[in-house]
């Protein structure tokens, strides 16, 4: 593939465009599921669970689906995931008309929803190799980063204006809508989503053994898909502590939106200094800073006097997360041979997103048991362990360059 500007890569600019429309939806709900669960039963804990539910699918789906989608058409996997969540969240506002929600709906919503992510995301991760060529990755990360940023702005503050101005139901519209683009997008895309397979499938269960085998013989990558899963442990639960942190600071609905929105500013400036330090840093350093930044910014979030100092301190901790993502996915994906993009991916996101359900459900459980702040504080230790952990890890410090890394992997 000749090396373009991305912004002229008309599949990728397809590919990102639909997936941050599709994003920006996802926000606008996301943040009015715990704010409806939370009116619906004043429970931090019913809130936490419908998170836990919506990351379970990883657990149980992730290693067979890796191993399917080098094996399926990723595109056509990608688009029947869409068809699926539209109608799954077209499903609340549904029941709303007809004044028949429960809980039980929502939680098998948002379980309907990870299931189709799991699908989705593992093939997205294993196509975009075939979009773009490899040594424009980090960018191409670094812009898909840039692209959730804006979503986090934007989709929190439309998520609760819509939910207060005209009602509950009209953000599951909006987020419908927004996964209908994206499928537009995906059967607009010209660029096949894997290899031609040029041998017969093998055994399903041997396939998966080869993806895990490959993950955990490389040191590194199993390191750090385990740190991965530990820092996911807190970032589940984290938009439902900004909401309870919020309301104890007379936040209105709206003010949640806002909130959400202002931490999203400072996802975009993470995303756009991710590709040039990535360039100009090596991959242990990064990873070691980002570590302490992060957990000293999570702890300064109980300390927060007024909502918009919490949004702030929220902004810092975002703009964190696109700089440790856009180098550890792009060491990692240039790492993994094309034909094996889905089972190790999947592998790798087992490890990392299977805590993000515990996480989730321990956040309403010691929000409802010991308080907000408490929780906050308890989370910010772990952080400040791990970050302890990966300094001391020589497979992180020493870490070489991606060149030299996949030469000898």
């Amino acid at each position: 593939m000749a090396e373009i500007p991305l912004t002229k890569n008309r599949d990728f600019m397809l590919l990102w465009g639909g997936q941050m429309v599709s994003n920006m939806g996802s926000m606008a709900s996301q943040v009015i599921y715990p704010i409806l669960i939370l009116a619906l039963t004043d429970s931090p804990a019913a809130a936490g669970l419908a998170s836990a539910l919506r990351w379970t699918p990883y657990l149980v789906f992730s290693l067979p689906v890796g191993a399917l989608i080098d094996r399926w058409d990723r595109k056509r996997v990608m688009v029947l995931c869409d068809i699926g969540n539209a109608i799954g969240v077209a499903s609340i506002p549904v029941a709303m008309f007809f004044d028949a929600l429960t809980l039980v709906q929502i939680y098998a919503v948002c379980f309907l929803e990870g299931s189709f992510f799991v699908f989705f995301n593992i093939a997205e991760v294993a196509a975009l190799p075939r979009v773009v060529p490899r040594v424009q990755l980090p960018q191409a990360t670094a812009q898909n980063e840039a692209g959730f940023g804006i979503a986090n702005i934007v989709g929190p503050s439309v998520g609760t204006f819509l939910y207060q101005t005209f009602g509950r139901a009209v953000p599951f519209v909006f987020d419908a809508i927004s996964y209908l683009v994206s499928l537009v997008s995906l059967l607009a895309i010209r660029t096949r989503f894997q290899p031609d397979q040029a041998a017969a499938p093998r055994d399903l269960r041997a396939e998966i053994a080869h993806g895990l085998r490959w993950l955990w013989t490389n040191r590194l990558i199993r390191y750090m898909a385990l740190l991965t899963g530990g820092v996911n442990l807190v970032w589940a639960g984290t938009p439902l502590l900004l909401i309870v942190l919020g309301k104890s600071l007379h936040a209105s609905d709206a003010d949640i939106g806002l909130i959400f929105s202002i931490a999203g500013t400072g996802a975009i400036v993470g995303s756009l200094a991710g590709g040039r330090i990535q360039r100009n840093f090596t991959f242990g350093r990064v990873i070691v800073v980002t570590l302490w930044l992060q957990a000293l910014f999570f702890l300064m979030l109980a300390a927060m006097p007024t909502w918009v100092l919490l949004g702030v301190v929220a902004a810092l901790l975002w703009m964190i997360g696109p700089l440790y993502n856009v180098v550890q996915f792009s060491y990692r994906v240039a790492l993994i041979p094309d034909e094996l993009q889905g089972r190790v991916n999947s592998t790798f996101r087992l490890l990392a997103f299977g805590f993000i359900p515990v996480g989730a459900a321990l956040t309403g459980v010691l929000i409802e048991h010991l308080g907000v702040t408490a929780a906050v504080v308890l989370f910010a230790a772990w952080l400040f362990a791990l970050a302890a952990l990966t300094t001391l890890n020589r497979d992180v410090r020493d870490a070489p360059p991606i060149e030299r890394a996949r030469a000898v992997a």
